[in-house]
């Protein structure tokens, strides 16, 4: 029942456009490269490279090559590099389309929490917090409930914020939802996934 995590991330690509420059977040969301298809779409990886291919296959692997959550990945005839204050740069002057994040928590409102648990080590936010503030469009690609069942599409998120009303859509493994004035729309149920039972696990108000 529902998506996995290749079919989520094959959803998310679904949403881009012809001409669109994207960040993907890191988890689910970098999976997205793989299916971009023949779209003209150039991703951006906030360690600083423009124009990011597919994961390379097995024994392809050049680890001087990464993106930003340290995966190896491969390179087009057009990409380019630059440093992070150029990268930081692009997100924060608006010049990127779209990001497609994961999360811990949404609400619904468009609260985005994905960057911490308190009491856990963290490294930090990273870009997170520039691109919610910056791009044109934020996708939230989660799972819908976490490993004990609970729904992580909440009424108010608990775990502290990286953006307040900040999220556009959300493709979790049981639907596509989207932020609309008095809560969360259901636009597409996933494959298997009633309207009923999509409606039973969110905790936010769906309109």
């Amino acid at each position: 029942m529902g998506w996995d995590r290749n079919q989520m991330a094959a959803r998310a690509a679904q949403e881009l456009e012809d001409g669109m420059y994207v960040n993907l977040g890191i988890g689910i969301p970098t999976l997205v490269a793989n299916y971009v298809g023949d779209k003209d779409i150039t991703l951006q990886s906030e360690n600083g490279m423009l124009g990011m291919g597919p994961f390379p296959l097995e024994g392809d692997e050049d680890p001087d090559l990464i993106n930003a959550g340290k995966q190896t990945i491969t390179e087009l005839s057009r990409t380019s590099y630059f440093d992070s204050a150029m990268s930081f740069g692009m997100i924060r002057g608006g010049k990127i389309a779209a990001a497609i994040l994961g999360a811990m928590e949404v609400a619904e409102n468009g609260d985005l929490a994905n960057w911490m648990i308190p009491g856990k080590l963290v490294k930090g936010m990273g870009g997170a917090m520039d691109l919610v503030a910056g791009v044109g469009k934020v996708i939230v690609v989660m799972d819908h409930q976490n490993k004990a069942g609970e729904s992580k599409v909440l009424k108010e998120c608990s775990l502290p914020l990286t953006g307040k009303a900040v999220v556009d859509r959300i493709i979790t493994n049981l639907g596509v939802l989207d932020v609309v004035e008095g809560g969360l729309r259901i636009v597409e149920c996933a494959d298997g996934v009633t309207e009923d039972e999509l409606r039973a696990a969110t905790e936010a108000t769906i309109v």
